[in-house]
């Protein structure tokens, strides 16, 4: 059979009914080409036994033309939507003995071409209107010009045409075994296992076959195509194919016409003037990855989904595809919900006092202060001892902070009569985290957390390096603390690794070695331009390296550490 395509307004190649002034053509190249398959890639005429992908703009009818050459052929012709529902019909009309002007150079006139397309409607075979994956199958259809229509009156959209003469042998589409759900084997917090019956397409058949599966928070998909579509939204919409693009030089050229300039010219107007009507409708933002996923696994079936949210409704559809053709079919989708998160014990706080908070790596921590009398403002100081957290403040339900936290940090919160604080705290991916926190209603008097400055690093001087002493400095704050130095001999191979692991800046002082400590002074200075002090480390050995720290004492005792410096004295001097 031999397939054609055109919109409203385009033109019909075979019979030459649509309101254009055709250019004349030489029929013996026309004919000749028609059958030439290889010629129609991309193109208005279809081959017999193949899937196309075709593109329609809004209310703008495309209509597909076959013929069927005799008798008692089979035919199935096979459609599928992808963004919206389409509305198609299959008619069936008889074969034209004569066309008039034909291969004498004299188009028809416009009134001619209208009354030929309104006396031959022809025989409504099949009519379908919906988004399912629609098909009209005979076993023996009659000889004919058989004419496929399609509109979608929703949106653009996608959509895919498989039509065949030899259903029997074709059988591109992947085959649904008998029992076509996608069972929800296993169900966790993050986690769903899935589990479907082998397509006997891949194992009876033996063509290569491989399951998809496509997971989103809205729906359940009908077609592989249909998903494909939602993930790339505005991908779809910027190659959508212009409107005319039947009327290029290119293609009148291979069917044997002789284009005319002017015809052309004339034509390149309209079509520009229609796509811009077509391109200045609303624009539909592209879904976040997020929302819509899909994973090709081979030819597993069974699955199980991870990185999920808990508490969260999720659609699951699995799609088998015929690997060689590149043709799909869809199993019986499911939905699930995950489980909830285990719910957390809330800790509660005193005012005023230190409380210490282990979170495990990805996990998070839940913390409540009801201050028992009025207050106007509440103060909370929070210690990250590893890495940063994410910090969340609710007063009474509503968000009153968010930030990330990275060593001490002090954050003012406006205080009401009779509220209640509920503090959640994130822990890193890296790993585990620990914390001090504390959250006081009392105006005035010391903080307890010593103040730090902005840079905590300590400054290792090269050139003051000798065999036994190494000379470092460290910056301080306007408030007079108490900085303690600590030594600790470690090995050469000790790196910035292993520095990284040990920096736990809430281990204080009293975890060290009396035989560690080096010195205890206090310091400050007014100016912060002069807070920076240095210290001269003597007694090392030659050659040795050694792992320096620094730690702030506050006034209620709590200590914060410095960043640690390894050091190396000289090996000859």
């Amino acid at each position: 059979m031999t397939w054609m395509c055109g919109c409203y307004g385009l033109v019909l190649l075979v019979l030459g009914v649509m309101g254009q002034k055709l250019p004349t053509r030489d029929e013996g190249l026309f004919q000749m080409q028609i059958r030439d398959k290889a010629l129609f890639h991309d193109s208005s005429v279809l081959p017999d036994g193949a899937e196309i992908s075709g593109y329609l703009f809004r209310d703008s009818p495309k209509r597909y033309y076959f013929v069927v050459e005799e008798d008692n052929t089979p035919l199935l012709v096979t459609v599928t939507p992808c963004d919206a529902p389409l509305e198609w019909r299959l008619m069936l009309q008889e074969l034209p003995e004569d066309r008039s002007g034909e291969g004498s150079g004299e188009p028809e006139p416009l009134e001619q071409q209208k009354q030929q397309i309104t006396a031959n409607e022809g025989t409504e075979l099949f009519t379908y209107k919906g988004n399912d994956v629609e098909s009209f199958i005979s076993t023996s259809s009659p000889s004919g010009l058989y004419q496929l229509e399609i509109i979608s009156t929703e949106k653009d959209s996608n959509f895919k045409i498989y039509s065949t003469t030899t259903p029997e042998s074709d059988q591109p589409y992947p085959e649904l075994p008998y029992d076509p759900r996608v069972d929800v084997t296993a169900l966790g917090r993050t986690t769903v296992t899935l589990a479907w019956k082998p397509t006997p397409t891949g194992s009876i058949m033996g063509q290569p076959i491989q399951y998809c599966v496509v997971i989103n928070k809205e729906h359940n998909f009908k077609s592989l195509c249909a998903a494909e579509a939602k993930m790339s939204l505005d991908d779809a919409f910027m190659i959508a194919p212009k409107p005319g693009r039947d009327f290029s030089p290119f293609d009148f050229v291979h069917f044997g016409f002789v284009p005319s300039e002017n015809d052309f010219k004339d034509r390149s107007l309209t079509t520009n003037r229609a796509l811009s009507n077509k391109m200045s409708r609303t624009y539909i933002p592209k879904p976040k990855v997020a929302d819509i996923q899909k994973i090709c696994i081979g030819n597993k079936n069974i699955f199980t989904v991870t990185d999920l949210k808990p508490d969260t409704q999720y659609y699951f559809d699995v799609f088998a595809v015929n690997t060689g053709t590149n043709m799909s079919t869809a199993y019986v989708g499911t939905f699930a919900r995950t489980k909830e998160e285990a719910k957390q014990k809330t800790v509660e706080l005193k005012d005023g006092k230190v409380t210490d908070v282990f979170i495990k790596r990805k996990g998070s921590k839940f913390l409540r202060f009801a201050p028992v009398s009025s207050h106007q403002r509440v103060t909370l100081f929070v210690h990250a001892c590893l890495d940063a957290v994410q910090v969340q403040v609710r007063r009474d339900g509503k968000l009153v902070l968010s930030q990330n936290v990275e060593g001490v940090r002090q954050f003012q919160l406006r205080g009401k009569p009779k509220a209640k604080y509920l503090i959640r705290l994130r822990g890193s991916r890296k790993g585990a985290s620990t914390l001090k926190v504390l959250a006081s209603t009392r105006a005035g008097g010391k903080q307890p957390f010593p103040a730090l400055p902005e840079d905590t690093r300590i400054k290792a001087f090269d050139k003051l390096r000798t065999c036994s002493s190494v000379t470092v400095a460290w910056l301080g704050t306007q408030e007079r603390n108490k900085y303690c130095v600590y030594r600790r001999e470690v090995s050469e191979s000790y790196g910035e690794e292993h520095r990284r692991r040990e920096q736990n800046q809430c281990a204080g002082p009293e975890s060290r070695r009396k035989s560690e400590k080096v010195l205890c002074k206090y310091f400050h200075s007014a100016n912060l331009q002069k807070a920076v002090t240095t210290e001269t480390i003597t007694g090392l050995e030659e050659g040795k390296s050694y792992l320096l720290d620094v730690y702030v004492v506050g006034h209620s005792g709590h200590s914060v550490k410095y960043q640690s410096k390894l050091v190396k004295t000289r090996k000859y001097c």
